[in-house]
């Protein structure tokens, strides 16, 4: 009797109902994942903008629609904003040395003032009987192809990008800082560069964002880096599992696309167990720690010290075991 009544509380189909809505939704903050992708992992990068550019992004682009503005061009508008988001923190922190946490979050907080200059001080809604939008959560399916569109052509376009020369000294800039400033490169510009990427593409995903949802809020920002760094560590591990050192670039970016959606069918599976919706956070931050983790045991069992100790435990023991026998075959003779 129990067994049937959590199985009538759970019901498979409404959870099968809204996968859809989780996959869309997934690829959507996996453009977001992938402008941290550049700050968090190539360009090694601390950057907290992602919370506000992401607002910024969805006040733009429902303003400028509801204003008459083409939604294509409100896009390209929102994140061109993004991208004057990601200059403001690489001023903060190249031109006036501030460390990139503290600029972040001052530039963070800043967009919060100038989201609610955008919206007029309220939220907005964004209805799709009203206005041509690229996708809406009232066809998933369309909204599902759009986004899937969106994800392939900017993993394409990273692709060639981060092959190109600046590409390269973008990523050298995060790999090694003294030797590419040994080779030549300016580390600010780079720097400064990947910052207004970055935001621009996290910006692209808020007015992406607010079309789904139908609105945009100062607050949709909220968490957004918890979010990212959840969709690349995901990402990260399955990657690495299936792949290991054969996957290339283009590959560990699809994997972040990927680890948005993973994340959010997830949190699909928290809602539809009914855990209680204040806990999603909570849930969220322990998902992250875990996916975090275990690189690091992963990597601590194949320490090559941990290896030599063990292998040299082995030896001792049968070492040990060889002097036993030869010990009990003295007193048998």
């Amino acid at each position: 009797m129990l067994l049937s009544h959590c199985l009538t509380m759970l019901n498979p189909i409404a959870f099968f109902n809204a996968l859809p809505s989780n996959i869309a939704q997934g690829l959507i903050w996996g453009v977001m994942a992938l402008g941290l992708y550049i700050t968090y992992r190539l360009l090694d990068f601390a950057d907290l903008t992602v919370d506000g550019s992401i607002a910024t992004g969805g006040a733009v682009t429902v303003m400028l629609t509801t204003s008459g503005c083409n939604i294509w061009v409100a896009l390209l508008a929102a994140t061109l904003a993004g991208m004057l988001a990601g200059l403001c923190t690489g001023i903060l922190h190249t031109r006036l040395g501030i460390p990139p946490i503290l600029a972040g979050i001052l530039t963070q907080i800043a967009l919060f003032s100038v989201n609610l200059h955008i919206l007029g001080g309220s939220n907005k809604a964004l209805s799709v009987d009203k206005y041509d939008l690229i996708l809406s959560s009232r066809n998933m399916t369309a909204a599902i192809v759009a986004a899937l569109l969106f994800c392939g052509v900017l993993i394409a376009v990273m692709y060639w990008y981060f092959g190109t020369e600046q590409g390269s000294a973008i990523r050298a800039t995060g790999c090694n800082p003294a030797m590419s400033k040994a080779q030549g490169i300016n580390n600010d510009n780079m720097k400064l560069i990947g910052l207004c990427l970055a935001n621009g593409l996290v910006a692209m995903s808020g007015g992406l964002l607010s079309q789904f949802q139908g609105f945009a809020d100062v607050n949709m920002g909220r968490g957004a880096i918890v979010i990212g760094l959840a969709a690349i560590i995901i990402g990260e591990v399955f990657c690495d599992a299936i792949f290991g050192k054969k996957a290339n670039f283009a590959m560990r970016l699809s994997f972040v696309v990927i680890g948005a959606i993973i994340y959010y069918v997830v949190m699909g599976i928290v809602i539809w167990l009914r855990m209680d919706p204040n806990d999603l956070k909570l849930f969220t931050a322990i998902i992250v720690a875990v996916f975090l983790a275990v690189p690091y045991l992963r990597g601590q069992q194949k320490n090559s010290f941990r290896m030599a100790g063990k292998k040299s435990a082995v030896a001792l023991k049968a070492e040990a075991a060889q002097n036993t026998a030869a010990a009990d075959k003295k007193k048998e003779v």
